[in-house]
């Protein structure tokens, strides 16, 4: 065991005496002087964790009742997950930051963060991770995933409403998806009207993963009638009306990832 593991496994050992939580709300040490908050629910007979960074700038809300209050796509839809038998974990923010800009996403600091996160998430459960992102929170699953290509505990990417503009530092498109050598899911709304995340331009990711050994993009269509900014959580950016559907969809291929 490295000294740094060794060090996180010393931390989740003491944890009644060193964190505090509210529900299912933990805030651990990720680096020296920093906290992150993780919101954590366990599925019984669970084969696999999805971990999922939302979007905009990053966490997810208050937690009531044991549930987060974001809107965010991913943070609504965590009892679906769960009905779809995954555990549910979500990175929220490191007390050094009050929001996850692009270039805090594709950060040194971001990456130790969110490794420290996944070691306490596995101190939950041994079962394998998904990486799950949405719109800005892509950005971080594809760095984080690209980044963990040797880490066997890593199932695969999901990548939901990505940001694919070149503009915007750590689009998608622009990282080293060749480095990637996992099953990667891409879900796109046809009629995403999000400036930064539009539709043609998802072929860049699939063109990327050159070296992923399963791929596939699924292209939703239909849903609710959207509401508010397009690049916000109720409209078709963030599958209004359709959450039900484009988690089971994506939960079924989580379980047999196919071409």
């Amino acid at each position: 065991m490295s000294r740094y593991r060794w060090w996180l496994a010393l931390i989740f050992a003491m944890y009644g005496a060193t964190a505090w939580a509210d529900g299912q709300t933990f805030r651990i040490p990720t680096r020296p002087g920093v906290e992150t908050s993780v919101y954590w629910e366990a599925q019984e007979g669970a084969k696999a964790t999805v971990f999922l960074f939302t979007g905009g700038n990053g966490g997810y809300g208050k937690v009531v009742d044991g549930k987060p209050t974001s809107h965010n796509f991913l943070a609504r839809s965590v009892a679906l997950f769960l009905a779809d038998g995954f555990n549910v974990a979500i990175f929220g923010l490191p007390s050094d930051t009050p929001a996850l800009d692009y270039s805090d996403r594709v950060n040194p600091k971001h990456l130790a963060d969110v490794r420290a996160a996944l070691e306490f998430v596995r101190s939950k459960s041994p079962a394998p991770v998904w990486l799950v992102g949405t719109s800005r929170g892509t950005v971080s699953a594809a760095y984080v995933a690209i980044a963990s290509v040797d880490d066997p505990g890593i199932a695969g990417l999901v990548l939901t409403s990505s940001v694919t503009a070149f503009k915007k530092e750590g689009a998608v498109p622009t990282q080293n998806l060749a480095a990637l050598k996992l099953p990667v899911l891409v879900v796109h709304h046809a009629s995403d009207a999000c400036v930064i995340c539009r539709p043609h331009e998802v072929d860049w990711i699939m063109k990327g993963l050159k070296n992923a050994p399963l791929k596939k993009l699924l292209m939703i269509t239909g849903g609710g009638e959207p509401t508010g900014d397009p690049c916000e959580a109720y409209h078709h950016h963030g599958y209004i009306g359709q959450e039900q559907e484009v988690v089971d969809r994506m939960s079924s291929w989580m379980h047999n990832p196919a071409n």
